[in-house]
């Protein structure tokens, strides 16, 4: 029983740190129709500039919302400089863009800071929660990973469903030109867009590395999970994006706990595809009405 408590608690933070990924291109998908394959490289950017702080003695939490602002502008800077001029052409252009600036960002990161190994603080205890002469598989930055988790995604669904914001970066993303006819300003939209992706982004790779070693390489591993985890709830959901990654975590703890860590791979496999072959666009996304 008390592994089947450690294995399940494991899972929901692993899946609560997939989800935050997720959400992250979750909102780029949402807002741009653009799936960017750069979006755990530009996290792991903004995770270095607040590394980089704390190392300078500046507050956790002051280099937290500084990585956060440095995100959105990378995020804008980004979009108005390498997508903005494929605009309007083929698709592929832009996947092909960010896989480019998947490596730029990277073999950037490890001139400028080194491939070594470097340790990234946590704000609270990363010790598992102790309750009488034992203790629980969850620890207090868990627990805080789950609730920024669960903040972002409330943040977002609000976003994208109660506010006119929200329903002008949807209509610029679905269709331009109608869009700018009444009066939206695309361009503005999808900038906002990329910002607002890449400060969620921010947000998944300082959680991703709290307590834990961090290197140019070190969010490489989320961006398969990461994927499956968005594509599992479906692309179009901030709640699918958090669902997904909650099955998934729990599903590869409890397979790597009870099976072996090395099946984890060939289960998220899978699970994608029994996901695709059932339900293509995602548990949780919306039926799309089509006039033929």
């Amino acid at each position: 029983m008390q592994q089947f408590l450690d294995t399940t608690l494991g899972g929901l933070v692993l899946g609560a740190v997939y989800a935050a990924f997720a959400l992250a291109l979750c909102l780029i998908w949402r807002s741009t129709r653009i799936v960017n394959f750069a979006q755990a490289a530009m996290a792991m950017v903004t995770t270095y500039i607040a590394l980089t702080l704390i190392n300078a003695d500046v507050p956790y939490w002051v280099a937290f919302v500084a990585a956060i602002a440095a995100g959105f502008g990378l995020g804008a800077v980004i979009e108005r400089v390498i997508i903005r001029p494929v605009e309007g052409k083929a698709e592929l252009n832009a996947v092909i863009l960010t896989l480019g600036l998947f490596m730029v960002l990277h073999g950037l990161t490890a001139i400028t800071f080194g491939v070594q190994h470097r340790g990234f603080p946590a704000p609270v205890s990363t010790n598992a929660i102790a309750v009488g002469d034992s203790s629980i598989g969850i620890t207090p930055f868990g627990i805080l990973t789950i609730v920024v988790v669960a903040v972002v995604m409330a943040g977002l669904v609000v976003l994208f469903r109660f506010t006119d914001l929200g329903l002008r970066m949807r209509a610029a993303a679905f269709n331009g030109e109608v869009s700018r006819l009444l009066g939206v300003r695309v361009g503005r939209m999808l900038t906002l867009g990329w910002a607002l992706a890449a400060a969620v982004g921010a947000v998944a790779g300082m959680l991703i590395a709290g307590g834990d070693l961090v290197n140019p390489a070190f969010m490489d591993p989320f961006v398969i999970y990461g994927f499956i985890a968005a594509v599992l709830g479906g692309l179009d959901s901030p709640l699918g994006s958090v669902i997904g990654g909650l099955i998934l975590g729990l599903s590869l703890s409890y397979v790597t706990g009870y099976i072996g860590e090395h099946l984890a791979p060939l289960v998220a496999l899978g699970i994608l595809m029994v996901v695709l072959l059932v339900r293509p666009s995602g548990l949780f996304a919306a039926a799309a009405a089509r006039r033929v």
